[in-house]
């Protein structure tokens, strides 16, 4: 505390003696003061030449790299809301059944028909008009990459994935979280 106290009475004699030449200086006078007066940091006094220089550098970023570092809100999609969300673990063994060199295509097929099914979207039917845009099921990226990952003979046995329906009806299978 009595270190601290003699430190600042230094100071404000320094401060008396030579009076600050420009803006730029005073202002860092009082942050080296700020920051002295939290022990946490060390800073250590910059000389005012030097000081003066790099003020001026951080006052004038250039404008291009704002515009550029900040992405435009108008190109995002807008997120659909989302009515329904369900986790399900979706058995794949059976498609061992087949030839070895159909089994990843049959998976996929049969993660289709599970959600189709437990999500309750409506299969198209042909006799049916298609007045109205018919309800899909899309499946992500990355749920295809994971069954295709050991190749088209060996899928996996299972796989969890989230599955969310939007207000229009339409299905988008995730891979459910930590996998």
């Amino acid at each position: 505390m009595e270190k601290e106290n003699e430190k600042q009475a230094l100071k404000t004699e320094e401060k008396q003696k030579e009076p600050a030449e420009t803006m730029e200086e005073q202002e860092l006078e009082e942050e080296a003061e700020e920051a002295e007066e939290a022990p946490e940091e060390e800073v250590q006094p910059v000389p005012p030449e030097e000081a003066g220089a790099e003020a001026k550098e951080e006052e004038v970023p250039a404008p291009a790299e704002e515009e550029k570092a900040k992405p435009p809100a108008e190109k995002k999609k807008p997120e659909e809301e989302i009515v329904e969300e369900r986790i399900y673990t979706v058995p794949l063994g059976k498609a061992r059944i087949v030839p070895p060199n159909k089994r990843a295509s049959r998976a996929v097929r049969m993660l289709r028909s599970f959600i189709i099914k437990h999500m309750k979207l409506e299969a198209r039917k042909e006799g049916e008009a298609e007045e109205e845009e018919p309800k899909q099921l899309i499946i992500s990226n990355e749920v295809n990459e994971k069954m295709w990952k050991r190749g088209i003979e060996k899928p996996p046995r299972k796989i969890r994935v989230r599955a969310a329906k939007d207000k229009e009806g339409n299905v988008t299978v995730y891979l459910a979280e930590g996998d």
